[in-house]
């Protein structure tokens, strides 16, 4: 599709990175072509969620022709590697500053390349072997003799928290790791004690797999005659894993080069360094060859980082009218066997009033340890668990005092902004009651008794869920962008924020073509490779548009300025002006594309939050007798400021729903007794198929944010948020109130009441 100079901002282009993506031409991690000499490694993971590590026989797998290598915990020990330094805690002024019990500091538990103690869950690599090829690797690892003590284990998050429960780590008294409250306490409960009703829920967002289309993988490889190290590996964030893993290996940073490609599939799980990355690094050192890695599904499943996993008790308190007077929510995530993010803990607490206009609420934030794979920031990152209490707790408060959920909604919406929350989110723009009435019509409001008179006329029941969401989005506040124009008029922007499927490509180059000029077929953008950028993010907290594009406006302005002198040597004049694309003089004008070479590089901190926001619908059906739950109809209607590609921001929405919908219906990681994780494959993971899903109607509505020049929210995360809520609420009115529902509604649920019961 062709474009004019300009205006590119807001159009409905076609991704720049489909032609590449879809023929075959991506450039995943797997799809690096095989080196000369490059080795295999396969990993020894632990078969109990809990087990100290007596010994490690390895010579029988060293002894295997073709092996290469053969590393342990004490192997690691020996090198001097340092533990993966995560950095758990939100920092950024907008966030709730977490502590430990008591307002002690966050204990987050070592986490080294491989622990020589013990194993803290099942799946934990505790050994790696390293083969001419994967084959004799995976033998090798079989060869390898541990010998285990086996201890108790916890996994589930209530009994975690539970006092007596096994210990993650040994040094603890419990598993309580955060445990911290906000709000106005006193002005809760005398809000409480003068209601007139008092709504309460407790709800369990259960544990999802990120379940990426290609499984993590990573290549290392080693200069001995430079004394460097390259990592290619699929992330979000090339820059952020560059320093902590040149700190584990102990080097500096600039010894140590990362490469992301393509990335097939993250939403927050490859946001963080995962151990097989230092050890691929450590390996092809010790070696002297490139080694590659490359998970199986079933490895992936039991070791990548997952999501969600909270558990939630809320009570809302209204008075005789509707009004909501006060929430207060106690909240408590499961991290796993180490800390890797606090991220949804923090970001859902502030969250917890979500579209209202709630003047007092408290907040119990906690966090514990667990014997299962540590959590990480996963699509709206704690977000959509407290979206799914608050307006699961707005229905049953509707149904209780006989009101229209819709109308209750509408007479305790945020409506003025800026608007701060009683957690001390400030709220910066939004139409929130208009969300909600074009998501009813979007759905079809009129029609929907005649639908539910024809489903119970065969004798299905039929509901329609709403949940209206506010979101925030954060993450780093600090971007770089560079802008290279060429001689033949060609411009690179160059920016640390990475993509994983958002068309980036397309998206960032809009916003440099509108405010260059400079045609979008000409643009291109790059990304992941710490030798070209050395600043970015990365991709996260749906911060990519709002910070990249705008360190890009603001690059923009600076090339501009350098081209500047140029175009007035040019146009023998300094009386000139910049307008769509070049430079205008009293002789005549030069376009900034005939001014190359030129270069510059902005770095900037941009810190305000957004908030975006929006309504969905859902319409179930529900067999009473096998009490299958079909999603029948569903429409989104999502405010993310202003779109700069609606056709993109509108797909984020598809994707995000989905999702979502995936976590209300069909998606749990789950463990027995003993911690044994039962999801290990497809086959007993189930995520929403093309035939589960209807076609989503799904609108804009841009109220643009007055924090940036672009306007930009975010549209990435967004559809994940309500989906859940909206879902169960269907579920809900379909049964008529029905206690008893869980996630996700597969595992099933009470059959309603007939009306002779």
């Amino acid at each position: 599709m062709s474009s004019r100079a300009g205006g590119a901002v807001g159009r409905r282009l076609l991704r720049k990175e489909d032609l590449r993506l879809l023929t075959g031409r991506g450039r995943f991690t797997d799809d690096l072509p095989w080196q000369d000499g490059e080795a295999a490694m396969q990993l020894l993971r632990s078969p109990h969620a809990h087990a100290r590590i007596r010994s490690i026989d390895t010579a029988p797998a060293r002894a295997m022709p073709g092996v290469l290598a053969v590393l342990t915990g004490l192997d690691a020990q020996t090198e001097g590697f340092r533990d993966i330094p995560h950095d758990p805690l939100p920092k950024t002024r907008n966030d709730l500053a977490l502590t430990g019990p008591g307002g002690s500091e966050v204990f987050i538990g070592a986490h080294p390349l491989l622990p020589h103690d013990k194993a803290r869950h099942a799946g934990e690599a505790v050994a790696a072997v390293i083969a001419e090829t994967p084959a004799l690797a995976a033998d090798a690892v079989e060869r390898i003799a541990v010998d285990w003590e086996p201890l108790p284990a916890v996994a589930g998050t209530r009994e975690a928290a539970a006092s007596g429960a096994p210990l993650v780590w040994d040094d603890r008294t419990d598993n309580v790791l955060v445990d911290c409250r906000f709000g106005d306490a006193d002005g809760v409960e005398a809000a409480f004690a003068r209601a007139a009703r008092i709504v309460e829920l407790e709800a369990h967002l259960p544990r999802v797999a990120g379940a990426p289309l290609e499984p993590r993988a990573a290549l290392g490889a080693f200069d001995a005659s430079t004394g460097r190290y390259t990592l290619y590996a699929g992330s979000g964030g090339a820059v952020r894993h560059k320093g902590e893993l040149a700190a584990v290996l102990g080097i500096d940073p600039g010894r140590l080069r990362v490469v992301c490609g393509d990335v097939g599939g993250n939403f927050g799980v490859r946001n963080r360094v995962y151990v097989e990355f230092g050890i691929v690094l450590w390996a092809a050192r010790l070696t002297g060859r490139p080694v590659r890695w490359v998970a199986s599904r079933s490895e992936a499943m039991l070791s990548d980082y997952q999501g969600r996993d909270l558990v939630s008790r809320a009570a809302l308190a209204l008075d005789a009218n509707g009004r909501f007077l006060a929430l207060k929510a106690d909240n408590i995530s499961n991290v796993g066997a180490r800390c890797v993010s606090l991220s949804p803990l923090g970001k859902g607490a502030i969250l917890v009033t979500g579209s209202y206009d709630i003047p007092a609420a408290t907040v119990r934030a906690r966090a514990v340890f667990s014997h299962t794979a540590p959590t990480q920031a996963y699509r709206s990152s704690g977000r959509p668990e407290v979206c799914f209490v608050i307006e699961r707790l707005v229905d049953k408060a509707a149904r209780e005092l006989g009101f229209d959920p819709a109308a209750l909604r509408r007479a305790n919406f945020v409506r003025s902004f800026p608007y701060c929350n009683a957690l001390g989110a400030v709220y910066d723009s939004g139409e929130y009651e208009a969300a909600l009435d074009k998501a009813l019509a979007l759905s079809d409001e009129a029609g929907f008794l005649s639908r539910k008179a024809a489903a119970e006329a065969e004798g299905r029941r039929y509901g329609r869920g709403v949940a209206h969401y506010v979101e925030s989005s954060i993450g780093s506040p600090r971007e770089q962008a560079e802008l290279v124009l060429t001689e033949d008029g060609r411009l690179e922007v160059l920016i640390g924020t990475q993509p994983s499927g958002q068309g980036h490509e397309t998206a960032f180059a809009q916003v440099a073509a509108d405010a260059l000029g400079i045609p979008f077929e000409r643009i291109d953008v790059s990304t992941g490779d710490t030798d070209r950028i050395a600043v970015g993010g990365g991709s996260h907290s749906g911060r990519s548009m709002r910070m990249a594009g705008e360190v890009i406006r603001l690059a923009a302005e600076d090339l501009i300025d350098a081209a500047r002198p140029l175009a007035a040597r040019r146009l023998a004049s300094n009386d000139i002006a910049f307008r769509n694309g070049g430079f205008d003089g009293p002789s005549g004008r030069a376009l900034l594309a005939e001014l190359g070479p030129l270069r510059v590089r902005r770095e900037n901190l941009f810190e305000p939050a957004v908030y975006p926001n929006g309504c969905h619908v859902a319409e179930v059906e529900v067999d009473p007798e096998t009490r299958r739950v079909r999603l029948a109809r569903y429409a989104a209607v999502d405010d993310v400021g202003r779109a700069v590609n609606p056709t993109i921001v509108e797909g984020q929405t598809h994707g995000a729903a989905a999702q979502g919908v995936g976590q209300a219906m069909l998606e749990e990681v789950v463990w027995d007794e003993a911690g044994q994780q039962l999801a290990g494959s497809f086959m007993d993971y189930a995520m929403p198929r093309a035939d589960d899903l209807p076609a989503f109607a799904v609108v804009l509505h841009e109220v643009p944010s007055p924090t940036n020049a672009l306007g930009v929210k975010a549209g990435g995360e967004g559809g994940a948020v309500p989906a859940p809520a909206a879902v169960f609420n269907a579920v809900d009115d379909a049964l008529g109130g029905a206690e008893g529902l869980s996630m996700p509604l597969a595992r099933g649920f009470p059959p309603p009441l007939t009306k002779s019961e």
